[in-house]
């Protein structure tokens, strides 16, 4: 493994088992430098939500273990207690999960729930009109009295990101937080991303089985197969020159446009009138 620098924001080399399945994670390497947008990318099952659930140390709560070292700006989580890793879940390092209605507790209303976020670390309340504007919702009162089933699956996805980031947290780790979105929709969520990326200077970990997407605003691309990482390099890289057969192949996998051939004749069918 890289040795540990200054430099970086996060580094770890961990594996990670269940009591029925052990290697869920083997020598797994990551390391995030501190604004640096990483993209994580594997099939199903390769161990991609595991891996952020290790890295937020709640695995032990699943019955799984962690084993090796995660240092978090300079601090091996691992090592951590339990109290100790509550001050960091949340605070420190930010989480947007996959399914955003399902996350939401139905019989509270938005800026409730936000308010927990932020007295779960704080006391006070933050500025929550400016905190609803940051991530493109309406910056009125109103919209805090609404509940979850009030609200898109867009809107309900940018309210999850906004508890994550409500304390500004250096690192956000987003596990599949597009899959349940439409296409325009998950743009929009990607162009989010990047802008609390430039305005805040916090690090994203985007956990996505789509490699095209991942491409489209990370740094770097980090390739998970089976448990292990076959691959991490620049998506300039990645997509240019791709050394591991896996990676080739999710390359291989990803749809074309398709091409039409030019005719000169164009022929057009008889609508009866």
């Amino acid at each position: 493994m890289k040795s540990y620098t200054i430099d970086s924001l996060l580094s770890a080399r961990i594996s990670a088992d269940y009591p029925d399945r052990p290697g869920v994670l083997r020598d797994v390497e990551l390391e995030i430098a501190p604004g640096e947008i990483v993209g994580l990318v594997g099939e199903s099952g390769s161990g991609k939500s595991t891996l952020a659930t290790a890295l937020l140390r709640l695995l032990e709560s699943r019955g799984g273990k962690t084993r090796g070292e995660l240092r978090f700006q300079g601090r091996n989580l691992l090592e951590l207690s339990n109290r100790e890793m509550r001050r960091v879940r949340g605070r420190e390092i930010g989480l947007v999960l996959q399914s955003p209605l399902s996350a939401l507790n139905p019989a509270m209303r938005i800026g409730h729930q936000i308010l927990e976020s932020w007295r779960a670390h704080r006391e006070g309340s933050p500025d929550l009109l400016q905190l609803l504007e940051m991530v493109n919702l309406p910056p009125e009162a109103a919209f805090l009295e609404r509940y979850p089933r009030q609200l898109s699956v867009g809107q309900a996805q940018r309210v999850l990101i906004a508890m994550a980031i409500v304390h500004r947290p250096a690192l956000l780790i987003a596990d599949e937080s597009t899959s349940a979105l439409d296409v325009v929709t998950q743009a929009e969520i990607l162009n989010l991303f990047s802008s609390l990326n430039r305005q805040m200077g916090m690090a994203v970990l985007y956990i996505s089985h789509d490699l095209l997407s991942v491409g489209s605003f990370c740094h770097k691309i980090s390739i998970l197969q089976h448990g292990r990482m076959v691959e991490s390099n620049s998506s300039e890289e990645i997509f240019r020159n791709p050394q591991h057969p896996y990676t080739q192949a999710l390359l291989a996998a990803i749809p074309r446009l398709p091409t039409f051939p030019r005719t000169t004749n164009c022929h057009r069918v008889a609508v009866p009138a």
